[in-house]
């Protein structure tokens, strides 16, 4: 059975289609439209999914219980989103008469599964944290396989709306000027340069209850700027950091405890809290995070629901394909002329990280690269860049954490043990947002491999293909848009 896993109508729409258990193909509908976290399938994806063919469609939520939490919300109620048929004929016009079934599943389930059944585990407990599902903003699970190797997941613990992580670091995020939902990555990249001094005052003003993540007023609205006097836009982003990091600590420290498995699998938005990820290794003894956590993930999560066994993960590259080899002799043409370079080759990355087919590349021991790039993306300069580095390298070079001894998919921060050779890859507190690249064959492995032939240097700066505020390349007419307007040479 071809089962095609939906997630729309929120932010970051995306499409999976999964075939007794192998994924044929996983897209974000924001590289077909352009529009950035576009929250509506978009044609073009759709036809790319549909081209495998499709028997069942499976949706990430119940739209019902969404909807009667925006009316508990005090935000209404879409009468023409209530039930599955409504938002199935609004986002995907015409599937119900190509696909004879469909199923509906819990939004937080649907995290889990695309952790858990893509996982190398056959026991875990499933830790899900976001902004807020249909009720829950926060979930334990424990999950294992049953005798006939159907998964089975039963719920340990949870909190619900208002009560979010998630959406307190959103409403960080939207207290210094940037987008909710969408740039809180760069919040966590600029809480290196604020003083924490002020996070547990601010905690104890809006935290009621650390321990049960219970917060004192609806954070859903925004954070009261009488809370923030005196407070600088990096010390607000410090303080949300350090605050997040103890609240997550806390639900690690409970999911722990309930003694189920040592293996975990962490999933949501915040799951992409990378600098938060090296605790992890703290309460568990192994550790999977799915490369797409967020929302865009459950397209994944809910087609493994409706499938019910595991899910062979392989790799991100999953997307949209531009074919042809990589092209590993003109990317090491161009970094050796100009130090910097695109490629786009393949198939798309699913989920937020350019892992070495829709990347920006560059040289990370000039001094002037990390500004060079920057200003190609037209980010502000405090913006860090990751390293990508032959994996059999990486701890000789970065301080990895326990519980990532590999970080193939940037999940994690490390500690750079030479940043005064690697300027362009390192952050304000000296670490870097590592991706270990393994001995697979892949286009990204092989370009390595050549590079440290060449210069003896085994990692090379890796950021996406995109501009601030722009989605990533996706096909080749975008890779020329990026190559003319930005003088970047972008090589397929």
């Amino acid at each position: 059975m071809k089962i095609l896993g939906i997630s729309a109508g929120f932010h970051d729409a995306a499409a999976t289609v999964i075939h007794n258990g192998d994924i044929l193909f996983a897209g974000h509908s924001e590289r077909y439209s352009k529009v950035k976290n576009d929250a509506n399938m978009h044609p073009d994806l759709l036809k790319d999914a549909l081209a495998y063919g499709v028997d069942h469609v499976a949706y990430y939520e119940r739209p019902w219980l969404k909807q009667l939490r925006q009316w508990y919300a005090g935000q209404g109620i879409e009468w023409d989103k209530i039930t599955l048929k409504q938002v199935l004929e609004q986002q995907v016009p015409g599937v119900m008469q190509l696909a004879p079934s469909t199923s509906t599943h819990n939004h937080h389930l649907c995290h889990a599964a695309a952790g858990f059944q893509t996982s190398p585990y056959d026991r875990a407990t499933v830790v899900v944290i976001d902004a807020v599902g249909e009720f829950d903003t926060i979930t334990i699970w424990a999950a294992e396989y049953d005798s006939k190797g159907m998964a089975k997941y039963r719920k340990l613990w949870s909190q619900h709306y208002p009560h979010s992580i998630g959406l307190f670091y959103s409403a960080a995020t939207s207290s210094v000027g940037l987008r909710p939902l969408d740039e809180e990555y760069i919040l966590m990249g600029m809480a290196a340069y604020g003083s924490s001094d002020y996070n547990l005052t601010l905690q104890q003003k809006l935290v009621r209850d650390t321990a049960a993540i219970t917060f004192r007023e609806n954070l859903h609205t925004g954070i009261d700027s009488k809370y923030l006097t005196d407070m600088t836009d990096y010390d607000i982003a410090a303080s949300a950091q350090a605050i997040a990091e103890n609240l997550i600590n806390n639900v690690m420290r409970r999911a722990r405890d309930f003694k189920w498995s040592t293996n975990l699998v962490y999933m949501g938005g915040v799951a992409l809290n990378c600098s938060a990820n090296r605790n992890l290794g703290k309460f568990f003894d192994s550790i999977w995070i799915m490369p797409c956590p967020s929302d865009a993930g459950s397209s994944l999560g809910s087609a493994a629901l409706a499938w019910g066994k595991r899910i062979t993960w392989n790799n991100s590259y999953l997307g949209h394909d531009i074919p042809g080899p990589y092209p590993v002799d003109a990317l090491l043409h161009a970094l050796h002329s100009h130090s910097i370079v695109g490629v786009a080759s393949g198939r798309a990355e699913f989920g937020p990280r350019a892992l070495g087919n829709r990347s920006l590349l560059a040289d990370p021991r000039g001094a002037d690269i990390k500004a060079r790039v920057n200003d190609i993306k037209r980010r502000q300069q405090f913006r860090p860049f990751a390293p990508v580095i032959l994996e059999e390298h990486a701890h000789n070079y970065f301080d990895m954490p326990r519980s990532f001894p590999n970080s193939r998919y940037m999940q994690v921060v490390a500690r750079c043990m030479h940043p005064h050779i690697f300027p362009a890859i390192i952050h304000h507190d000296r670490t870097s947002r590592v991706q270990t690249v393994p001995r697979d064959g892949s286009g990204i492995r092989q370009l390595l491999e050549a590079w440290y032939k060449a210069t003896g240097c085994p990692m090379l700066l890796n950021t996406s293909l995109n501009i601030r505020g722009e989605p990533m390349v996706n096909d080749r007419a975008d890779a020329d848009r990026f190559e003319q307007l930005y003088g970047v040479k972008v090589c397929s």
